[in-house]
């Protein structure tokens, strides 16, 4: 449904994408993780057709975003970082007028108002000023718009920017029901919401792809050990020494509190039942035993590091 194809974008001596691809297939959603400067933006104003590429191909539902640049924008809704409202209208006036500028037919128009005000939470307020609306109504608002006329790719920038932790969780959970129907690609600094959301993400670093997999096979991608966490009852002055004896591991400290413990492991190396054996014989009271894997912030820290070679 998107697809981008050795994409280079330069500003003057400036290279902000360089030769990037990737593609995102119809009903995914796809979160577009990044630090600042790592060419988000110019992403997505290429996506949008907003400015051209360099050089590469961009196909967004079948048609090129060069060639065909009026057909894309009728199959994309596009909600940029700051919602595109008038906030002197109100929600059904703004919505109307909105419908009018993508071509809806009226009948269209009312039959599309109908249910995207339903779909987006709007019924109650769609009557009111939308400058009267809280930051989470008017980004509600703002995702009405670029679903009114039912575009198959939505292009989300940072949809819950600002939001408090309720309205993040209602448009997060807004944005996942729309999975199946619409092929979505939204770029956020917020790594639990590319986690809670997303089935794949694309980590961009100094105009490159580094990654593009989904959290938990890009965290056992890097994973380069196991990690296990025991927490005990009882402890005892020598039980660190007699946990770092285990055949296995690498490397044993302190936890966050006197009776846990942190064992490094060989990658592969199951050492649970040894583990076990050694604690119930030493009879120190067995509480917790967790294995850690890598996050997608961890994930994002070790790609996105100031030393890490881009590409």
């Amino acid at each position: 449904m998107i697809d981008v194809q050795h994409v280079t974008k330069r500003y003057g001596q400036v290279t902000a994408l360089d030769d990037i691809s990737f593609s995102i297939p119809k009903g995914e959603i796809v979160a577009f993780l990044g630090p600042n400067g790592a060419g988000k933006t110019t992403t997505m104003r290429i996506l949008t057709g907003f400015m051209p590429p360099t050089s590469g191909k961009v196909n967004i539902a079948g048609f090129d975003c060069l060639e065909e640049p009026w057909e894309v924008k009728k199959h994309i809704g596009y909600l940029p970082e700051t919602p595109p409202l008038y906030l002197e209208l109100t929600v059904r006036e703004y919505l109307i007028f909105v419908g009018r500028i993508k071509r809806l037919e009226p009948e269209q128009l009312q039959e599309r108002m109908r249910i995207i005000v339903k779909q987006t939470g709007l019924s109650d307020v769609q009557g009111r000023v939308i400058g009267h609306l809280s930051r989470g109504y008017r980004q509600r608002v703002g995702l009405a718009q670029a679903l009114l006329h039912n575009p198959p790719v939505l292009i989300l920038d940072e949809p819950t920017t600002g939001l408090d932790p309720n309205q993040i969780i209602e448009i997060r959970d807004l944005i996942k029901n729309l999975a199946g129907s619409h092929t979505i690609i939204l770029s956020t600094h917020l790594l639990a919401e590319a986690t809670a959301i997303c089935q794949k993400v694309i980590i961009i670093h100094q105009g490159h792809i580094m990654a593009i997999d989904t959290p938990e096979r890009l965290g056992a991608r890097l994973r380069q050990s196991e990690i296990l966490q025991l927490t005990v009852k009882h402890s005892d002055s020598d039980l660190l020494e007699t946990l770092g004896k285990i055949p296995g591991v690498m490397h044993v400290s302190q936890g966050s509190s006197p009776n846990t413990y942190v064992l490094e492991t060989h990658l592969g190396e199951d050492i649970r039942e040894e583990l076990t054996n050694l604690v119930v014989t030493r009879r120190a009271g067995l509480l917790e035993l967790t294995s850690q894997s890598i996050n997608l912030e961890d994930v994002f820290k070790i790609l996105t590091k100031p030393d890490k070679p881009a590409g």
